[in-house]
């Protein structure tokens, strides 16, 4: 497990990324990661992966075709 700080930066808040974290993930700066939550209440941070781009951009083209009816499921 990796322990880092949120901080502000301008109206913004971030997470610091140690090089051993970003190593771990196979990740580097400027590369693009998914945060997602978890059904216990966290975050589970993820590299770039192109699939599960090209999936999530299908999800949300569905449900913008279908907004009325998933509000009236809701």
């Amino acid at each position: 497990m990796f322990e880092t700080k949120i901080r502000k930066v301008g109206n913004s808040a971030v997470v610091t990324l140690s090089s051993e974290i970003l190593s771990a993930m196979d990740v580097k700066e400027g590369d693009t990661v998914f945060l997602s939550r978890t059904d216990d209440g966290g975050v589970r941070l993820l590299p770039y992966d192109p699939e599960l781009s090209a999936v999530l951009e299908a999800a949300e083209a569905v449900m913008d075709e279908n907004r009325d009816l998933l509000q009236a499921l809701a």
